[in-house]
Parts: structure tokens; C-alpha cells; sequence
């Protein structure tokens, strides 16, 4: 969901200019140079693409170096990509010519268009026959984002995040503000207007820019992306509109919070994060992955909460899926597959969750000593997990990313011109709703 980009990206050898449109201009990244071709002799190659911030790729790498020297057979070759986003751009582009990897980690719906088109396994009947292989062994909430409606599976879920709510000790204990009574955004608001009033921080709240946290408060506040038999778009209901207004509010009027955006990758992000830091901003909302970047001697972690009495916290907790492509050979297939249990059993997990902060998929990290040890000691590093669990399923989005791009405007119009929420919503459902429309008309 974030992370700037650290280190070149790999030139995909066989991926021609044509194929791709323009130049990338991308270089060979420094990960595949160190670990490309080290100890592959007598091994089935296995191509493995992937995106990650600086300490996501080494432990990525670290894993992946470890596996091949666990067993004889299989040696995964890794490519590194800039985010999610431009994974999924470049795999299309390989499976059209042929060139794809044989795994790679995607976001949980462009596993499912892939899935929807064939194009990468479903792994139901290897999975049915592996007796190690447990469904329940791995966070419900997770795992479910790796089938479709049909129960067909696409992948497995390497990791999730979700994002939390990360407080200034200092401006917390200096406006007399108890962490722990923050049981829904009123009470952060409140908590904001505190803060900013004790006159040591600029703003009392950042929430992130872009419309996932406006999502996550609206889904807080009882709020539904489509209807129930999935033919309305319902992002401009009643719900969706008083939590978006509350931040427009609070950003515009009340002038408790406010949101850095634009600039180049993800800059916007980093000074949300250093204005906490440098005691400029009480809090603001990231994503579980911030944790390696962050000093918990000045910031502390707790739960978003719900919107309001009454309603209940459900913010957004995603899945990145690692899924087989379709046209590897059957033998590479094997050690993709093997490879996927190996990155997420409860070792690689707790390794992975305590390097980067990013929620463990396998259940088994909280019978882990180490983990529940560091947990304890940590206790930020567990409020992700805990969030998850009673998280939201982004559901399937049928119009290719439609809705999602409707509501990135939508945000911007709220969060950076101040423009009421009803209008922006109602703009981005009429948006929605037509892309929805075409998509059910075309499968009459």
C-alpha cells in the first residue's frame, strides 16, 4: 500500500518495449544480482516477483535465501517491482508475451481478475491433497481473500495490513488524553481539538491522505461499498457521508487536523509520519507496516475505532495474495507452491510480522514464544494483528478498480478542496454505478 521505492528496479530481460508500451528505463536491482544464480545447479528454477520499502525486500530476500539452502530441489529467483500496483501492470504485460514468473505477490484483486481469467492456478485440489496443509492454520479474515465467491483458490495470503491508529506519547500525556478511551473518531476529534488548543503541536490528528481511511470510518460508521445483491454502488449512502463530512470538518473548519499531500512517491506519507515524530502532529492514521520505520518510545499504537456510539470498529484489513501463474510448467508449479508454505509458516511469519510490522497470516505466531515474548514487550506490534481480526473484507470490485478510482477523486475533493461530501460522493457513484451497470449488462 506504500513504501517508497529503495534501489532499482530489474530489467525483465525477454520484456520488450513494445510489450510494455514505453521505456521503464528499470535496472537490474541489487537484490537479484547478489541472489540470481548462487547454488542453482541441479535445482528447478522458480521465478518469484514481488514489491516491498527497503526492509520489506531484505526480508523478503532473507526468506527466500534461507529456503533455498533448506532443501535440494527448487531455487526461487527473485525480481523485485516498485509497489503493488506496477507488479500487476508488468505481470500482465509477461503473460501476454509469454515471459511471466512463476509466482508472484499481488494485491487480492488483481489475483481475482487473473483468477477469473485463468491465468493463475486455482490451487483447491493441491491444496485438498497436501494432509500438511491447513486451511485454519491461517487468519480467516486473511484467507478468505484468496477465494472467490465459488470458493475457487487463487493463492495464499503472505501478509496483511491494515491501518492503525499511531499517537504522540507526549501530546496525549500533556493534553491529560488516556489512549484507551479513544473508542470512536468523536472521541479522537475531541482528543485533536485537546491537543492542538495545549498549543505544543501544530495540527492534534493527520490522517493519511486518500480515501482509505475515509473508507475505513464510513465502514465504521455502518456503511456498505455495494448492496447486498451486488447491483448498486452504495458509497454516497447516509453513513458514507456523515463520516466523510466529520473529516472534511475537521480538516477545513475546525482546521484539528490535517493531511500532506502530492509529491513525489510516497513523500506525502513520510511527512505525515515525521510531523508525529517531530512532535508536530498528535497522531495520525498508517498502515501496520510503518512499525519499522517508527521510534515507540515517542509514538504509541492502538485500534481505529468505531465512528460513533453505537457502531462498530470495521476498518479495512487487506490481504497480499502470493499466486501461481497458470502457464508455468508443472514441475516449477510444485516449488512455487512449496515455497508459499515455506514463506508463510509460523517461523517466516513471526520473522516477518517482528522485521517489518505487517500482520502474520498464520495463526500459529500467537503459540510462539518468541513472538508472544516480543509482543509483550511490544505491544504496538500486536494492535494490527488485533484489528484484523474484526477487520473488513474489501469486497470484489467487478468494475476493474473503478470504484476505487472514483473514491480517490471523491477524497481529494473533500480532503484538499473542501468540497461537501455529498457532492463528492454522489459524483463518484454515478461514477461507479455506470461502470457497475456495463459490467452486469455484459454478463447478461
Amino acid at each position: 500500500m506504500k513504501k517508497r521505492l529503495l534501489g532499482t528496479l530489474m530489467t525483465i530481460a525477454m520484456l520488450t518495449t513494445s510489450l510494455m508500451g514505453c521505456s521503464t528505463g528499470n535496472t537490474t536491482s541489487e537484490n537479484s544480482q547478489a541472489h540470481g544464480t548462487e547454488n542453482m545447479k541441479g535445482k528447478t528454477e522458480v521465478d518469484f516477483w514481488y514489491s516491498g520499502g527497503k526492509t520489506a525486500v531484505k526480508v523478503v530476500q532473507d526468506i527466500v535465501d534461507d529456503y533455498n539452502k533448506s532443501q535440494d530441489k527448487y531455487f526461487v529467483k527473485t525480481v523485485t517491482q516498485a509497489d503493488y500496483s506496477e507488479t500487476y501492470e508488468k505481470l500482465q504485460a509477461a503473460i501476454a508475451g509469454n515471459v511471466a514468473p512463476d509466482v508472484a505477490l499481488i494485491e487480492k484483486d488483481a489475483a481475482r481478475v487473473l483468477s477469473d481469467k485463468k491465468l493463475v492456478e486455482d490451487l483447491s485440489d493441491r491444496i485438498k491433497k497436501d494432509e500438511n496443509f491447513n486451511n485454519e492454520d491461517y487468519v480467516s479474515t486473511f484467507f478468505e481473500q484468496a477465494k472467490d465467491d465459488k470458493g475457487k483458490i487463487y493463492g495464499i495470503p503472505a501478509y496483511g495490513t491494515t491501518q492503525v491508529l499511531y499517537y504522540n506519547k507526549k501530546a496525549f500525556e500533556n493534553a491529560g488524553i488516556d489512549p484507551n478511551s479513544i473508542k470512536t473518531w468523536q472521541d479522537l476529534s475531541s482528543a485533536a481539538s485537546k491537543i492542538k488548543d495545549d498549543g505544543q503541536f501544530i495540527y492534534g490528528w493527520e490522517p493519511m491522505w486518500g480515501a482509505d481511511n475515509l473508507t475505513d470510518a464510513a465502514l465504521s460508521n455502518g456503511g456498505t461499498i455495494f448492496s447486498e445483491d451486488g447491483k448498486k454502488v452504495t458509497i454516497n449512502s447516509e453513513e458514507w457521508i456523515e463520516a466523510w463530512d466529520g473529516f472534511g470538518k475537521w480538516i477545513h473548519d475546525d482546521k484539528t487536523m490535517a493531511i500532506h499531500s502530492g509529491g513525489q512517491g510516497w513523500e506525502y506519507w513520510y511527512k505525515t509520519i515525521d510531523d508525529v515524530i517531530q512532535n508536530k502532529a498528535g497522531g495520525y492514521t498508517g498502515s501496520s507496516g510503518d512499525q519499522a520505520d517508527l521510534d515507540f518510545s515517542v509514538v504509541g499504537a492502538i485500534e481505529q475505532p468505531a465512528w460513533k456510539n453505537g457502531t462498530e470498529s470495521k476498518p479495512v484489513a487487506r490481504a497480499l495474495i502470493l499466486s501461481i501463474l497458470a502457464k508455468s510448467s508443472e514441475e516449477k508449479q510444485a516449488g512455487a507452491y512449496d515455497f508459499m508454505k515455506y514463506f508463510t509458516n509460523v517461523e517466516n511469519q513471526v520473522k516477518w510480522s517482528m522485521s517489518t510490522g505487517y500482520v502474520p497470516v498464520n495463526r500459529g505466531v500467537l503459540n510462539d514464544e518468541g513472538y508472544m515474548k516480543y509482543t509483550n514487550e511490544n505491544p504496538q506490534a500486536l494492535v494490527p494483528y488485533t484489528q484484523a481480526e474484526h477487520g473488513s473484507i474489501y469486497p470484489y470490485d467487478p468494475t476493474n478498480g473503478v470504484v476505487k478510482d472514483a473514491l480517490k477523486i471523491a477524497a481529494d475533493k473533500v480532503e484538499i478542496d473542501g468540497v461537501p461530501a455529498k457532492e463528492a460522493l454522489d459524483e463518484a457513484q454515478k461514477t461507479a454505478q455506470k461502470a457497475l451497470d456495463e459490467v452486469l449488462t455484459d454478463k447478461k
